[in-house]
């Protein structure tokens, strides 16, 4: 780039620390793109990481406070199977010993109550989806980071290293790494949003809302290896020799 004020800044230059981050949103909602005036593409392409960033903190917000319900929900209900299967089987054994006399029936009691707990626990789908909030999480979390080390990493190529192209070609880049983050970020919300579809309706293959959902995109290298694999060459058919005229 010949013109280095036209790159923006790095994701710390904001003065955002800690405490200003926001309560974490009701629902994952869409957020209005901002608009603004590109005469300043430095400012402009600063409050959309900015923007970007937020979108994914709120993201990673809205997973990890869904998680708590499930947790304390899934803790309650492993207890629960746990304790009826215990008391299933201790109880006839403290009959026969004659330590307690009539507790076999509530030993079935406890085992029904024990099997109850774990069919909650697999038709809410509880556990399950207690691990796919913290999976999701930690996924834009680590997405988040490279997003951070890349931007940081296009600010100081402009301060340390060669110029290279034009003002143009390097706003182009900055949009591309920011569009590429977006898009990284709804493909693993839709994958747990998919997850969450197939447990719910009970089918053994996983639901997609739209084709290619979870896969990585054709325009990186991930995804060019998968569509190398999946599109495999076509085998070479031997040729026939036609038959000859009869004469």
């Amino acid at each position: 780039m010949s013109q280095p004020g036209t790159q923006p800044e790095g994701p710390h230059s904001s003065g955002r620390g800690e405490g200003a981050v926001r309560p974490w949103p009701a629902d994952l909602a869409g957020r209005p793109f901002p608009q603004g005036d590109w005469g300043e593409p430095a400012e402009r392409l600063h409050e959309l990481y900015l923007w970007v960033e937020r979108g994914a903190l709120d993201t990673v917000a809205w997973y990890l406070a869904d998680r708590v319900g499930k947790r304390r929900g899934a803790r309650l209900l492993r207890a629960g199977a746990a304790a009826g299967g215990v008391c299933g089987a201790m109880l006839p054994l403290l009959d026969l010993a004659g330590v307690v006399d009539g507790a076999v029936p509530w030993a079935y009691l406890a085992l029904l109550l024990g099997a109850a707990c774990v069919a909650g626990d697999r038709f809410f789908g509880v556990t399950s989806g207690w691990m796919r909030d913290v999976a999701t999480a930690q996924a834009v979390q680590r997405r988040l980071r490279t997003l951070q080390f890349d931007w940081a990493a296009e600010s100081v190529r402009e301060v340390l290293g060669p110029a290279e192209g034009t003002a143009a070609e390097a706003a182009e880049r900055c949009l591309g790494v920011l569009r590429g983050f977006a898009e990284d970020v709804g493909e693993l919300v839709r994958g747990e949003t998919a997850g969450w579809m197939t447990e719910f309706r009970g089918v053994g293959v996983p639901v997609r809302p739209e084709a290619g959902a979870g896969l990585p995109r054709a325009d990186t290298p991930s995804g060019a290896a998968l569509r190398t694999h999946l599109s495999p060459s076509r085998p070479h058919m031997p040729r026939q020799r036609p038959p000859e005229p009869r004469g």
